[in-house]
């Protein structure tokens, strides 16, 4: 008996996928402040001030999930030693000047900057390939100065790596994560999982660490990625391109292969448009 199960992802799954929404960005990912006594542009000698310096690179933070989602934080960093919910992987400056003018720090350019480079660079930071973090509970999220940092001449990007629990909080973060998707180790640790069948709202999804009976196990890369591109192909041509290779998923990690059950997800119109432009292959596990 062959049992087939298709989910269809309906809500936003903006805690555990923040995508790409597009645009580029100017980064110095070197993090270095102007020195302070760095000479006038103009020639006469005249000290400039000095740039506002960057946030610390690979610093901690103690954050709840609203936190994570806004677009500045100011909360102190910590030591990685003692405990906390985002870590750090990316400083860079922003790229604002436009036409001869100084773009707005909250100005749609200046935004979607960030929001591409720091998701673009989280496979890079934990490892494990463009699909280590889409199976992952790993999420990027990303900071820019506050109005009055602005005001006052800082313009930098901040990215995070955080890891939503399920339940409307932050898993709390610990060991080394740098890398960590590319081990089996890290997988069993990061890996995304739920508690129950894709399609049961009931189920949370969890760090496989924990108890669950589902697990993200491949993708299905559905068109390009960013927010650029072809148009969403509908939820049926969604839902039919992500069938076949999901039960081969399934019968290749089943023990009878004439008897097993699969589940399959994929974008909603909104996701895709949001940059997500795959789906996910689960399987029941013992």
């Amino acid at each position: 008996m062959l049992l087939v199960l298709l989910v269809l992802a309906g809500c936003s799954d903006a805690a555990q996928d923040p995508g790409p929404r597009a645009g580029d960005v100017g980064a110095d990912a070197a993090g270095q402040a102007a020195a302070p006594g760095a000479a006038a542009a103009d020639g006469t000698g005249a000290a400039e001030p000095p740039r506002p310096a960057l946030p610390p690179e690979r610093a901690c933070y103690d954050l709840d999930l609203d936190a994570a989602l806004a677009a500045t934080d100011d909360s102190p960093s910590r030591p990685c030693t003692s405990p906390h919910t985002a870590r750090t992987f990316l400083v860079g400056r922003l790229d604002r000047a436009a036409e001869g003018h100084l773009l707005a720090m909250d100005s749609e350019r200046v935004r979607t900057q960030v929001a591409t480079r720091c998701p673009a660079a989280l496979p890079d930071f934990v490892g494990g390939g463009e699909d280590g973090w889409r199976l992952s509970v790993l999420r990027a999220v990303w900071f820019t100065p506050t109005l009055p940092e602005a005001d006052a001449g800082a313009s930098w990007f901040r990215c995070d790596v955080v890891a939503p629990d399920g339940r409307g909080g932050l898993l709390p973060l610990s060991g080394r994560l740098e890398g960590t998707l590319a081990t089996a180790a890290g997988r069993d640790r990061w890996g995304l999982c739920a508690t129950g069948a894709p399609d049961d709202r009931d189920a949370r999804r969890v760090a496989c660490a924990e108890q669950h009976s589902w697990r993200a196990v491949s993708v299905v890369e559905l068109g390009g990625t960013g927010p650029d591109g072809e148009d969403y192909p509908g939820e049926q041509a969604a839902q039919e391109r992500g069938q076949e290779p999901c039960e081969q998923v399934g019968r290749d990690r089943a023990t009878d292969p004439l008897e097993f059950t699969w589940g399959y997800e994929w974008p909603s119109a909104e996701q895709w448009a949001a940059g997500q432009r795959f789906g996910r292959c689960w399987v029941p596990v013992a």
